[in-house]
């Protein structure tokens, strides 16, 4: 008879489990969800608490109606009474009142007892839809709460800020006396990036030179050497049409196009222009 009353209480935890993991598919693809789709896992909340409340007031009272005689005994009375805290906190039975704890059925001569839920296990139970419903107020309905995509637009905001920061504070420590080509993945990207905003219009998309002259061969107008790039780029040549990047570019920024610029070096870009200037040899 318990089982039958348990299983509406199961089977709203299974719509309940139902409704979180369509949530989880439907946020891959929104930020929020709609008013009618709240209001619905909010109407399948209040149905599984009314469920268990009703659960629980059948329980007890078939527990009534089917009181056994065996309670009406002094033996059982005593019995109940002689336990421990424990087994009391526990809802556990003494070895004594086993076989009346026996259920009906057996199979090849095993029997099972009647053992009912541990209580902690359904205190963890129901605090965890009470949890269930406190959440969904506060994060859905009430207030908009730090959900995954919110919380990820918020990290990103903080990591922009700390490296805005950064580059205000160390940007300078970069100059044409020390700078260096980097080669790691994020600095040639970067560079990439900025040459792709401010230098295709001139030196073209592969560096093969349109206004510009050509970067991808040995030859320089005005030194090919780490410092002699990082030099024209900051300061510009004006009076060909190369304008200053100091105020626009920080030197860390110049730093990874320098470097950008280096990897396109030996590339032989198709219909690339004439070269210009002299020769560049490393020393």
């Amino acid at each position: 008879m318990k089982k039958i009353f348990i299983l509406p209480l199961l089977l709203s935890s299974s719509a309940m489990n139902g409704a979180v993991f369509n949530k989880q598919i439907l946020l891959a693809t929104t930020s929020e969800l709609t008013f009618y789709e709240v209001l619905l896992i909010s109407a399948l909340f209040v149905m599984c608490i009314i469920l268990l409340v009703v659960t629980i007031t059948l329980q007890n009272f078939v527990k009534v109606l089917l009181k056994p005689k065996e309670q009406e005994d002094s033996a059982y009375t005593q019995a109940m009474e002689s336990r421990t805290f424990w087994q009391k906190f526990w809802s556990l039975k003494p070895l004594s009142m086993e076989k009346d704890m026996m259920i009906e059925h057996e199979f090849d001569g095993i029997s099972e007892l009647d053992n009912p839920t541990p209580p902690w296990f359904m205190y963890l139970f129901y605090s965890s839809i009470v949890f269930a419903v406190v959440y969904l107020f506060a994060f859905h309905i009430v207030g908009n709460g730090q959900i995954m995509t919110n919380e990820y637009s918020e990290e990103i905001a903080i990591a922009d800020k700390a490296h805005e920061l950064y580059m205000k504070k160390f940007a300078n420590s970069v100059n044409e006396n020390n700078v260096k080509v980097l080669t790691d993945a994020k600095s040639l990207e970067d560079g990439s990036k900025i040459y792709t905003q401010n230098c295709v219009a001139c030196h073209g998309d592969k560096g093969q030179g349109i206004v510009g002259p050509n970067l991808t061969d040995e030859f320089w107008l005005h030194g090919g050497s780490t410092k002699d790039i990082f030099h024209t780029i900051t300061e510009g040549v004006p009076e060909k049409g190369m304008i200053s990047w100091k105020k626009s570019l920080n030197p860390i920024q110049v730093q990874h196009v320098v470097s950008y610029i280096s990897t396109l070096q030996g590339t032989k870009p198709a219909n690339p222009k004439e070269p210009q200037g002299d020769k560049y040899v490393a020393k």
